[in-house]
């Protein structure tokens, strides 16, 4: 799953969040994002985050779709022939659930438990061997079961670990952006997206295709169990980010990964509106995205 917890974003304040909800509760009340209409009707292309077992008949309404790679051959053959496939892959932090989890542990890779995420161990990314695993092994599995490409999550811990202990964990943002650029070299015509890392992407700029923002308008709060705007200064820190990705590579796609009730069809209508006039393609999901939430 996409895990952001932790990741190091812009300054968050309460009246902020006021503001910034009454806004959006302005827009619902009004319409003033506009109705939902089909989406392939306006051109728009669809877009899917999903780790359920198995996506059904609805895998082929999408032209872009992450899926965990573990999902059934027979979900990858119902896709859209002409849709982009990207397989679930965690650069930073390896879960225990993984079938590689006891190798990379007896090779000493492994570092300590994410404390967001127990189940998850991070890993160290400046480990040549990691590098050598991710690109000879990890990458091409996923490949050969019919993906396209592959979505890499957890970059931000290079970011996230560093800052914490600068000195036990110099290097890891250098060496995840060496370990993209590797990545990209040995794979010159994969489609790979990446989930923010916004501190190493300036050091690997043109070796990725699509860039994705996760949480950039709504989110979910863990303490509070509920869904809620992100604080205005966070969506325009991220928004800056992503922006300045693009300016360093015209041709980088950029998308959005935000969180809704999915029995709230109007309010995830104007989320995905406010993200197209971000420029971004969107997906509006729930927490644990192993269901799919149809654009309304």
């Amino acid at each position: 799953m996409l895990r952001r917890e932790h990741a190091i974003v812009g300054p968050c304040s309460t009246k902020f969040q006021r503001r910034w909800l009454v806004t959006f509760l302005a827009f619902m009340a009004l319409g003033l994002l506009g109705g939902a209409r089909d989406s392939q009707a306006r051109g728009h292309v669809r877009f899917l985050i999903n780790y359920g077992a198995d996506v059904g008949e609805q895998i082929g309404n999408y032209d872009v779709a992450v899926l965990d790679p573990s999902i059934p051959a027979a979900a990858i053959a119902r896709r859209n022939p002409r849709a982009i496939l990207l397989g679930y892959l965690s650069l930073g932090e390896v879960h225990s659930g993984r079938d590689y989890f006891a190798d990379v542990e007896a090779e000493g890779l492994l570092l300590r438990p994410n404390a967001n995420w127990p189940d998850a161990r991070f890993i160290d990314l400046r480990d040549r061997r990691w590098h050598k695993r991710v690109i000879e092994k990890l990458v091409p599995e996923i490949l050969a079961k019919g993906f396209d490409g592959i979505f890499f999550d957890t970059l931000d811990d290079a970011e996230f670990l560093e800052t914490q202990d600068p000195k036990r964990f110099a290097g890891m943002v250098d060496a995840a952006a060496d370990l993209l650029r590797a990545i990209r070299q040995r794979f010159p015509g994969v489609q790979l997206m990446v989930n923010r890392g916004f501190a190493v992407l300036p050091r690997a700029a043109g070796a990725f295709d699509m860039l994705l923002g996760e949480s950039v308008f709504t989110t979910y709060d863990t303490t509070s169990g509920a869904y809620k705007l992100a604080a205005e200064a966070d969506y325009q820190w991220q928004i800056d980010r992503m922006r300045d990705a693009q300016r360093r590579d015209p041709k980088l796609r950029l998308f959005s990964l935000d969180y809704w009730n999915a029995d709230d069809p109007r309010g995830i209508a104007r989320i995905y509106a406010q993200e197209r006039t971000n420029g971004f393609t969107p997906y509006v999901g729930t927490r644990d995205l192993t269901r799919i939430v149809t654009e309304p």
